[in-house]
């Protein structure tokens, strides 16, 4: 059974890296993106297990003003606007581009899933230049729930006609692949730096540094043969 491959988009296949001027002339340090997105995840979460609902970038907004009310900082509309608009002109991670060409070519169906509203989800992969390489660009904002709730990831296999254990989750985040093994898909971990596995849950068959470790990996496991190059 060769599974759809279906990519989480920010970080795993975007590089938030892009970010960290905004970050660094806002907040005085490049590395407060990585304590907003913390703070960020820890909102989008709340809003999920009290059964409450805000689209991604509402939520996104609101961890960028804790933060500078925790930091003191005077927070502009416009510094909010350049960071979250700037989510949807992400460059894609060097490798991206010719691995999703390979699984590609290997027979494999590609789609994107996001916790991004469709509208930022499609400027987003339009933006990269990777549009032509998937099936599909769907948003969790269509179900109301986000990731790694289980409804995005039946929303997938839904949209791509597919069986739950038909998908294979590609992401960089522990908490994806969680959600995704858990809905009943299977997983691809891909470990850039600063990422690692939750203990407390199954290990996916397919860990790789980046994502051409991973695209190898899913080849030779979904279609038997090794990827060439």
């Amino acid at each position: 059974m060769v599974r759809v491959c279906v990519f989480d988009v920010n970080e795993t296949l975007l590089d938030m890296g892009a970010l960290d001027p905004h970050f660094e002339r806002v907040f005085g340090d490049a590395s407060a993106r990585e304590a907003w997105f913390g703070q960020f995840l820890v909102l989008w979460l709340t809003e999920m297990v009290t059964g409450a609902y805000g689209d991604f970038g509402t939520i996104g907004g609101a961890a960028l003003e804790m933060m500078a009310e925790r930091q003191g900082v005077d927070l502009s509309d416009e510094d909010k606007q350049q960071i979250l608009g700037g989510m949807q002109e992400l460059p894609p991670h060097p490798e991206v581009e010719e691995n999703l060409g390979r699984l590609r070519e290997a027979g494999v169906r590609l789609a994107a899933l996001t916790n991004s509203t469709q509208q930022v989800a499609d400027a987003q992969i339009d933006n990269a230049g990777l549009r032509e390489l998937f099936e599909q660009v769907l948003s969790a904002d269509t179900v109301k729930r986000l990731k790694p709730a289980p409804e995005p990831y039946r929303l997938a296999a839904d949209s791509l006609r597919v069986g739950i254990n038909e998908v294979r989750l590609v992401a960089a985040h522990a908490w994806d692949v969680a959600g995704a093994l858990r809905a009943g898909c299977a997983a691809a971990f891909v470990a850039r730096p600063g990422m690692v596995l939750n203990p407390l849950v199954e290990r996916p068959d397919v860990v790789g540094a980046d994502l051409q470790e991973v695209a190898e990996q899913i080849i030779e496991v979904e279609t038997g043969s090794r990827s060439p190059g």
